[in-house]
């Protein structure tokens, strides 16, 4: 994994941004994706560990869930909150404008404090109270913890989710431009694994976009259900702080106001983002393993670009193994293990308790920063991705056009057969073909249809040819694309 260092660390002094009117927190500072950055000290702020491990964790997401950024949501919440206080007449002017001014937090010291205290909201108001002076004492009035926590995970979650969109972005136009470049290529579709009819290598990544585009639209509105602010105080009745309180945080942090708290944001909104992440991850799953099936030697049909001086096998050079795709589909596994206990932290007792803390500290990382770096990983996977469609074709022909048999069975029952005789008639041949070997196939299908009489006295042998053209299986493929791409 990495080395621990040790030693003293320096005190870093957090003070608050300068920020303009109608500012928001939609945004969150990056810093190097460096391997480990573990200090002497190990609790839980200043052990700033990305939250999964460096090889799967991109630097931009993980700073989002890193003290430096969940500190500075927490000062922004209290101090808009100390601006509409402020406002009110609550308190003094000049102490809203000290906090701004003044405000500024030691993640050490407040680890420090919280060894102590054995409460992190209060530890980190404590630190605050030491550069605000006298006036701190206005901050956090008639607020609870719950307020400052759950709305900060509201911001961490609508600012993972931003990351995720754009990570989607990516992979759809990767997928659109891979469909289109592969159109008109013949393939067969499988059913059960089995060669079933023939479709195009374009329409199957279509299909992948049309998933991706269904889960970006259910992130979004996942995104706007955890997109909520509450400052309504103990039990969530207002009693010591006005509501309007509440709608001026929201509205400064990018949120809406909570229409009932009880404290607690509703865990219900948790629940379905985690499950439109698990939703997503499926998704990655879905191509991954379809990539992986074409990849194996008895298909071959496309593979993981595979670059010079890589290894596949650490005993066996000639192997050249589908390394990240059968990666993206543990990941998703990881990923999807974050559902469940979103859906157990919806039931509190009495509404309200911190048994859904310690499960959103694991899971809202872990999975945000998982399912991150598997859209980046599949992204890549899909634009670099070794396409060969002679070997398509070659793959259909393997069955000596069984692939057809459908269209001789409509053709049949054109004719005047009924279904069930037609059938019989087809599959009789078609047998005959899968005892051959394979090197024998080719033309077998239509030959032995070609010769039965039963079929032969309703088809002339011209019609049955025509019966295995295959532009007859790709005609609507525009319209296909139509649905999905929109016109060109």
């Amino acid at each position: 994994m990495c080395d621990v260092v040790l030693g003293a660390a320096a005190p870093v002094v957090h003070t608050p941004r300068l920020v303009p009117p109608g500012y928001h927190v939609a945004s969150v500072p990056t810093r190097p994706n460096t391997a480990c950055n573990l200090s002497s000290n190990t609790d839980r702020n200043t052990a700033k560990a990305d939250p999964m491990i460096p090889r799967y964790s991109r630097p931009e997401m993980t700073a989002i869930w890193e003290p430096e950024n969940k500190f500075r949501i927490w000062f922004e919440i209290e101090a808009h909150a100390c601006d509409a206080q402020a406002a009110l007449g609550v308190i003094p002017e000049t102490a809203a404008k000290a906090v701004w001014d003044k405000g500024a937090w030691e993640i050490n010291r407040i680890d420090e404090i919280e060894r102590e205290t054995r409460h992190d909201v209060i530890a980190f108001l404590t630190n605050l109270a030491e550069h605000v002076g006298e006036d701190a004492r206005f901050v956090h009035q008639g607020m609870t913890s719950s307020d400052v926590l759950d709305t900060c995970l509201s911001v961490q979650l609508t600012q993972a989710a931003d990351l995720l969109l754009s990570d989607l972005d990516a992979l759809l136009s990767a997928l659109e431009a891979r469909a289109r470049e592969h159109k008109d290529d013949v393939c067969i579709g499988r059913s059960h694994g089995i060669h079933a009819e023939p479709t195009t290598f374009g329409v199957k990544l279509a299909g992948h976009h049309a998933e991706f585009a269904r889960c970006r639209e259910r992130l979004i509105a996942a995104r706007a259900e955890v997109a909520t602010c509450a400052i309504s105080g103990a039990v969530g009745t207002f009693a010591n702080i006005d509501p309007a309180v509440e709608v001026h945080v929201a509205k400064k942090m990018g949120l809406t106001a909570e229409p009932v708290s009880t404290q607690v944001i509703p865990r219900d909104r948790h629940a379905m983002f985690f499950a439109v992440l698990g939703v997503i991850a499926s998704a990655v799953e879905r191509l991954s393993v379809e990539i992986r099936h074409l990849q194996r030697t008895e298909v071959r049909e496309a593979e993981e670009f595979f670059a010079a001086g890589q290894k596949g096998s650490s005993a066996m050079p000639h192997k050249r193994n589908p390394i990240l795709t059968e990666n993206l589909t543990g990941l998703a596994r990881v990923v999807r293990s974050a559902v469940v206990p979103a859906m157990e932290n919806v039931a509190l007792w009495h509404e309200r308790d911190i048994s859904h803390s310690s499960v959103e500290r694991m899971i809202g990382p872990d999975a945000t920063v998982t399912l991150d770096f598997a859209l980046v990983r599949l992204t890549g996977v899909v634009e670099k991705l070794l396409v060969y469609p002679e070997i398509m074709l070659a793959n259909m022909e393997k069955l000596g056009g069984l692939v057809h048999s459908q269209r001789v069975l409509l053709a049949l029952t054109q004719a005047g057969m009924s279904r069930e005789d037609a059938y019989r008639a087809v599959q009789r041949n078609a047998m005959k073909v899968w005892a051959l070997p394979e090197a024998e196939r080719e033309g077998a299908f239509l030959s032995f249809l070609q010769g039965d009489d039963e079929v032969n006295k309703l088809i002339p042998d011209d019609d049955l040819a025509e019966s295995f053209d295959l532009g007859y299986h790709t005609r609507h493929v525009d319209t296909i694309f139509e649905r999905v791409f929109g016109k060109s």
